[in-house]
């Protein structure tokens, strides 16, 4: 009842006219009330759906909703805005399996088919992170689906949603990795020192190091295959060469030439060129499906094997899509009105490819053929959409583990549900875990005298103009007040240990600490901003952050990935503002 009241109290001011004021009809309190005090406050419909992982033709039916109580008929479709976002992950996990499809046929073609016998494929294309996305609870859903075909992960929020909502202690894992920040804060003149710090922090296993910040050949060729050439053929694992700008393909090229002028190179059985295991490149800027093909194809081409190089992306994998990118919409197809079945139809004639199904639908597998089935005239024996909720109860509770089963094509029943199930606290109100994998490692990656690192946001774009607009969402949201407790603490330690090869040693559990102790689990960073709704010429700074205690210097660029999200509501203030100056304009004539 109190979320009735909350409901009309602000729809009363939502909806209402200065001229006519407002409507008391436009609210349904009745229908509400009536599913609080005839069904508890459940939700009276039923869903089918294909099990999760499920792989089928596109246009065929993927889950169905009707209302259970004749009374609530207006209950399916005012559910439609918040279960048409299934698209979103869908859409991820769908590009995701396509991408592992045409990295495993180069690899094959390569001579590299044991890297799939031995499971390093799924490995091949990493979620560099969730900065950017629109938010927190996307990038879950995004980087959970990534995780659906690839094991490679820096999309913390990704473990966070699947541990909570799939059974999934661990998804993905990770490796100690630089950026940019950390490598250039050494000078160019350091740039050695800052590459040496790398493979003197992390002794053993993968170890990523961004190595374009100024010149890739030169990193390559004199300090990677000169400087420090006996030290990387001498350790016990891998360096993974990453190259994080130019053109695609020709820097992955002209970068793998580099390599084996200076550490040799032996032949897969197909003759194509492999680098020795010890050193391998990583493709992370400007990836997407079209370019990771190309990539390889030219590899392929100039006969270097497929396994010599990993993907990263978090733009492409996060950011880059829409809801045509995988096109999805949320149709009513059937009506039981005044006893009489009605099959509803959309079938506008300035648009065929718009038309929707009819009727009571099935999904039927029939010879090997997916098969919707319209019109009730299904046969419910056959149908392959399984209830999974009915009246506010899960009836289906599927690991994560079942849906890369039935993804791989194997066929796995839909797990029933065992216990009673409930959403433990906020979901994403961990601040330690708010940030992208490979940050979690960099504490030990700055020079050892640094007090106070300075950041700041600041990019071109479509429009000359910038409308400021999202800080303070995301500074109330998440960072103000004592966000850091002990609580806070021990669960990202017990992630961490999971998450990474290393264990927990890669986390700076003492770094935490310290900001519990000495700052009350206040965050020591100072914020300034241009005034929020501010228009500006693009290319100027719109907030600046530093920490305020020397110790602390790490925290500055771990924050790097929630606060660069502000981009997302900036981007379309600033869009839907050039929208507004363009109707002002025609009207002005």
């Amino acid at each position: 009842m109190e979320k009735i009241d909350a409901a009309e109290e602000y729809f009363k001011k939502h909806f209402f006219q200065p001229e006519w004021g407002y409507d008391p009809k436009l609210f349904n309190r009745a229908g509400w009330e009536h599913i609080v005090s005839k069904h508890g406050g459940c939700l009276p419909v039923s869903i089918k759906a294909v099990p999760e992982g499920t792989v089928l033709p596109y246009k065929n039916v993927l889950f169905t909703m009707e209302n259970t109580d004749p009374e609530c008929y207006w209950l399916t479709n005012y559910l439609e805005s918040l279960l048409v976002q299934v698209w979103y992950p869908t859409t991820v996990c769908s590009q995701g399996r396509a991408m592992k499809k045409i990295i495993t046929k180069y690899l094959r073609e390569t001579g590299c088919g044991g890297a799939i016998d031995r499971g390093s494929h799924v490995l091949k294309l990493h979620d560099f992170g969730f900065r950017g996305v629109s938010s927190v609870e996307s990038a879950g859903l995004g980087g959970g689906a990534h995780l659906v075909n690839f094991r490679g992960t820096d999309t913390l929020a990704a473990l966070t949603m699947l541990k909570e909502f799939y059974s999934e202690p661990c998804a993905g894992s990770s490796i100690p990795a630089s950026e940019h920040s950390t490598m250039t804060t050494w000078g160019r003149e350091g740039e050695l020192d800052a590459m040496r710090n790398m493979l003197q922090k992390y002794p053993t296993g993968f170890v990523a190091c961004v190595s374009d910040s100024y010149n890739i050949f030169d990193a390559c060729s004199n300090i990677w295959g000169d400087a420090l050439r006996a030290t990387i053929e001498n350790r016990e694992g891998t360096l993974v060469v990453r190259p994080d700008s130019g053109e695609l393909p020709k820097t992955v090229l002209e970068v793998l030439q580099v390599l084996e002028n200076k550490f040799g190179s032996t032949t897969t059985h197909t003759g194509h060129r492999l680098l020795p295991p010890y050193i391998r490149v990583i493709q992370g800027d400007g990836v997407d499906i079209e370019s990771l093909e190309k990539t390889l194809k030219e590899m392929r081409k100039e006969m270097w094997a497929a396994d010599n190089l990993a993907f990263g992306s978090g733009g492409a994998l996060l950011q880059k899509m829409h809801r045509d990118t995988q096109k999805c919409a949320f149709k009513c197809s059937y009506a039981l009105i005044n006893g009489k079945d009605v099959d509803v139809v959309k079938d506008p004639i300035t648009d065929r490819g718009k038309r929707s199904k009819k009727g009571r639908l099935t999904l039927e597998l029939v010879d090997g053929t997916w098969t919707t089935v319209t019109e009730g005239n299904g046969d419910p024996n056959y149908d392959h959409l399984v209830e999974v909720f009915r009246d506010g109860r899960l009836l289906v509770d599927d690991t994560l583990e079942a849906i890369r089963m039935r993804s791989d094509g194997s066929h796995v029943p839909s797990r029933p549900v065992s216990q009673a199930f409930g959403v433990s606290g906020d979901l994403f109100s961990n601040i330690i875990m708010l940030t992208d994998s490979y940050k979690v490692t960099h504490h030990v990656q700055y020079p050892r005298s640094t007090e106070t690192i300075y950041s700041y946001p600041c990019r071109g774009g479509q429009f000359p103009e910038v409308c400021f607009f999202g800080l303070q969402y995301y500074l109330k949201r998440y960072m103000v007040g004592p966000v850091v407790t002990v609580d806070a603490i021990d669960a990202a330690e017990k992630c961490f240990k999971l998450h990474f090869a290393e264990g927990g040693r890669l986390f700076n559990r003492s770094g935490w600490e310290y900001i519990l102790r000495e700052h009350g689990g206040h965050l020591p960073v100072i914020i300034k901003a241009v005034p929020e709704g501010t228009v500006l010429p693009y290319k100027n700074v719109l907030f600046t952050m530093e920490n305020s205690d020397p110790r602390c210097f790490w925290l500055t660029n771990y924050l790097e990935t929630l606060l660069v999200q502000v981009w997302y509501a900036t981007t379309v203030c600033t869009q839907s503002r050039e929208m507004k100056k363009i109707i002002r304009e025609d009207i002005s004539r």
